[in-house]
């Protein structure tokens, strides 16, 4: 019996041990769950016969190790910072790895040492990144076989609340990590190439320069820049091409009001603000407005406005402006706060169904004619654990994981899903579980 240990057992792992355990009988596994919350991993084996609940400190060694010792497949779903850590015990014990996180520098300089240990270390296998490697790489491949030029290449993804459940006026409700959203865009101007010319959109613009697109039957999106586009020229062999951008959706509306909770300032994580345990969320936003003892909060925030008034029930719909209750948060940045008060509004209801939507583009001149042909998925939730984005994510990791206990992968080393040997048997049973690609291709001038 071949053993998987599954680091992590959150939201964005329960759709992958759910399918871990329905494949463990006809492929004899037996399926370890590890958190430091027992009782999450329990419910997540929930009495499966080949599951192990455990709870252990997964970034002490001492038990780590020997766990990995154990198992023929490492699936850590910690976040991407601590995989260093596991990454390295699977190297000493030649123990095989995936990760859903992007690849960092530090995790690609193990490739010929994971080669010569004869074992694979899998990262970039979720959705973005993931499913929007192996959806794009097939088509690029496809286009490359035909002795297609490509010219130009534009990738949207976004977790996103389903319209029949989407009832607040930011349209958005979080579909995965609130901080990561707070935090977004940060720390380098996002950059990308536009008819070979390298653009940049520094943080305090990332939101007011937005591409718009359309999807059938599920209306407008809006989306910014990613942080970084170019890095995927020579990811996805496109080390030519004219025009390449990445970016995130939201619906109409959402980057122009979030645009003004950054210009303000209260995304920022690079301080402590004095005396945050006693904020209301009043006195927070008007800690960033001026001092005006004869101008109420709301007057001056819509002030701040501008002409763009219009947007104010957003932001008092999110309570910005109540005064009755405090954060309660000790020594925590404006960011921080921000978080806290967007979770209570912006949180999935527990009959909640999320969506995943993802959109590529790709320009091309075959034969002498320019081409184009549009790509998109778009995937609802079952329910509030087994979300669009737990599928989404876990379901590709799941599928990995057989490949490589069945030996169907043959390469080692640190790797990426970018080989048809790979995103081809993954695409395809993805399919079996709603997440598909629909396609058009059309003649441009």
């Amino acid at each position: 019996m071949k053993s998987i240990l599954v680091i992590g057992a959150g939201l964005s792992s329960s759709s992958l041990i759910r399918y871990l355990l329905e494949n463990s009988v006809e492929n004899n596994w037996k399926i370890k769950v590890v958190d430091q919350n027992i009782d999450l991993a329990k419910k997540k084996i929930n009495n499966h016969p080949n599951g192990e609940a455990l709870s252990f400190d997964a970034l002490n060694p001492e038990e780590r190790r020997p766990q990995i010792e154990y198992a023929d497949l490492v699936i850590s779903m910690l976040p991407a910072r601590f995989h260093m850590e596991v990454a390295h015990d699977c190297l000493d014990l030649k123990t095989n790895l995936i990760t859903p996180s992007y690849i960092s520098p530090e995790m690609k300089s193990l490739h010929e040492k994971a080669k010569d240990a004869g074992i694979i270390f899998m990262n970039e296998i979720g959705v973005d990144p993931g499913i929007d490697h192996m959806s794009a790489m097939r088509i690029i491949d496809d286009i490359k076989a035909k002795n297609g030029s490509l010219h130009r290449f534009v990738s949207f993804c976004g977790g996103l609340v389903a319209p029949e459940y989407d009832n607040n006026p930011w349209n958005y409700k979080f579909t995965w990590n609130p901080r990561n959203v707070v935090l977004a865009g940060q720390g380098a101007a996002a950059s990308y190439q536009e008819e070979k010319e390298y653009k940049y959109i520094p943080y305090n613009k990332l939101f007011n320069r937005l591409d718009k697109i359309s999807i059938p039957e599920y209306g407008d999106f809006e989306a910014y820049a990613n942080r970084d586009s170019l890095s995927y020229r020579s990811v996805y062999g496109l080390e030519d091409i004219p025009t390449i951008y990445r970016g995130t959706l939201r619906r109409p509306g959402f980057c122009k009001a979030w645009d003004f909770l950054v210009d303000l300032g209260l995304t920022e994580d690079n301080y402590k603000m004095t005396n945050s345990e006693s904020l209301t969320p009043r006195s927070f936003i008007n800690a960033f407005l001026p001092y005006r003892s004869d101008v109420t909060v709301e007057e001056k925030f819509k002030q701040y406005l501008g002409h763009h008034a219009d947007l104010f029930p957003k932001f008092e719909w999110l309570g910005l402006f109540d005064g009755s209750e405090k954060i309660g948060i000790e020594n925590a940045s404006p960011a921080q706060l921000l978080q806290n008060i967007l979770v209570k509004k912006w949180s999935l209801d527990k009959d909640d169904k999320d969506m995943l939507v993802m959109y590529h583009e790709f320009d091309y001149l075959l034969d002498g004619k320019k081409k184009q042909i549009n790509s998109y998925m778009v995937n609802k939730g079952e329910d509030s654990v087994y979300t669009s984005m737990s599928n989404t994510v876990g379901l590709p990791v799941a599928i990995c994981a057989k490949m490589i206990l069945n030996d169907t992968i043959k390469i080692k080393g640190v790797h990426i899903p970018i080989y048809p040997e790979i995103y081809n048997p993954i695409l395809d049973e993805l399919e079996k579980y709603g997440i598909s690609f629909i396609e058009s291709e059309k003649e441009i001038n």
